[in-house]
């Protein structure tokens, strides 16, 4: 299971597109704005923030063909195992709720900007659906086959159908969503299931997909194309949680919580009260019990990493309310999204693969921390160079295009 991702904030110094439309705040190549057409700086930095916790994630699966197979790399030592181990802790499940509940809460904002302007929604919508779903598309076969765009497509056409639910039964249904998935899982669980049923198969099958991401184009493709299937199996957990925090993130949207998060300190504070103790201890069961290759540990997780999600997101929003200049640092990064969460796989490619330097299976997991830090320091910092040049990331500015019919001013 991948985290992405994948998926508009308003005007700051930079101004531009995050996973959202400039004016319509969309989750996907763009910014968030409040009614007024002013920039919510802080949503463009906490899904910068979402960006790294999701390359922290996804990384994994480009350095080593064993993650894919749900199976630690049998030349791992006791130091690398816990490396691993604290990442699959800390961010494994989390990372995409935090940019799914992002999806839903810029959905709000476009829907403002289309009512101010008068225009129709629905069509502009499932344009932009289509253009993000070939996206991803292209995405999963060429660059990384945990793509989440074409997820965030096909559930956007569910979240355009229920855009005129209450907030409150928007919060019940995804808590249903959630405890029916959870239940399913451990259903799944009691009754024997397994999600890796033979590990020496596994682990053999990670020797495999390891050599094949060594080679070259056509190898990493072909591969890509041979874990499809299996990562539609894990959209299966994956997808409904995702639509979950969508929702979630439409009933804080329609409360334009994040436009004013300082008037909510209370409800940050709680969040993070609550959401901490009861995140970390669902996440030292995921990850001890084997992450999601342990169907127990896998239900603790759906129910529990929500709420460390929530807290991550009240003490970001605390932070970046106090230190205003920090999320002036991190909003560029947010506000090309696309273009930087499908940068973040061609940089993996040309890094990990045969395509580039090759060095799958040859980086230990500290080794391979350090480059998706790396990676996500040069994208901040080109991110603020790009901003304050041009209105657009190149992949928000050619999905706006194909969104609205016509091409859009790039530079400022």
């Amino acid at each position: 299971m991948t985290d992405f991702d994948p998926l508009k904030p308003l005007r700051g110094t930079y101004g531009g597109p995050v996973l959202a439309d400039q004016r319509g705040g969309h989750a996907v190549d763009g910014a968030a704005e409040n009614t007024d057409g002013a920039r919510i700086n802080v949503v463009d930095a906490l899904r910068g923030i979402a960006l790294l916790l999701i390359l922290l994630v996804n990384v994994w699966y480009f350095s080593s063909g064993y993650a894919f197979q749900l199976v630690s790399d049998p030349t791992y030592g006791a130091l690398d195992r816990l490396v691993a181990g604290a990442v699959e802790l800390l961010f494994a499940m989390k990372a995409y709720l935090l940019f799914s509940f992002l999806f839903g809460y810029s959905f709000t904002l476009q829907l403002d900007s289309a009512a101010r302007r008068g225009t129709a929604f629905g069509r502009t919508f499932l344009r932009r659906l289509s253009g993000l779903f070939v996206l991803g598309a292209l995405h999963a076969v060429l660059l990384f086959h945990g793509d989440i765009l074409t997820t965030y497509a096909l559930l956007g056409l569910v979240l355009l159908a229920v855009r005129r639910i209450e907030p409150r039964t928007a919060l019940r249904t995804a808590a249903i969503i959630v405890g029916v998935t959870a239940f399913v899982v451990g259903l799944a669980a009691v009754l024997g299931a397994a999600v890796v049923p033979d590990q020496a198969a596994a682990v053999t099958a990670g020797a495999h997909s390891t050599e094949a991401l060594r080679g070259g184009f056509g190898d990493v493709v072909l591969e890509h194309l041979r874990s499809l299937p299996a990562m539609l199996g894990a959209l299966a957990v994956q997808g409904p949680l995702a639509f979950a925090a969508f929702l979630v993130g439409l009933a804080a949207g329609k409360h334009r919580m994040l436009a004013a998060a300082h008037a909510h300190e209370d409800l940050l504070r709680r969040c993070e009260r609550v959401g901490y103790p009861v995140g970390l201890a669902g996440a030292a069961v995921f990850a001890i019990g084997g992450g999601t290759a342990n169907m127990t540990g896998l239900m603790v997780s759906i129910v529990t990493a929500p709420f460390l999600a929530a807290a991550y997101a009240a003490t970001l929003l605390r932070l970046f309310t106090r230190r205003p200049r920090v999320a002036d640092a991190l909003a560029p990064a947010g506000r090309m999204a696309l273009t930087n969460y499908l940068g973040q796989s061609l940089i993996c490619v040309l890094v990990f693969t045969g395509v580039g330097l090759g060095l799958a299976g040859h980086t230990s997991p500290a080794q391979t921390l350090l480059i998706a830090l790396t990676i996500f320091v040069v994208q901040v910092a080109a991110s603020y160079w790009w901003m304050r040049r041009f209105r657009y990331g190149p992949l928000e500015w050619a999905l706006r295009a194909w969104t609205h019919g016509r091409r859009p001013a790039m530079r400022r």
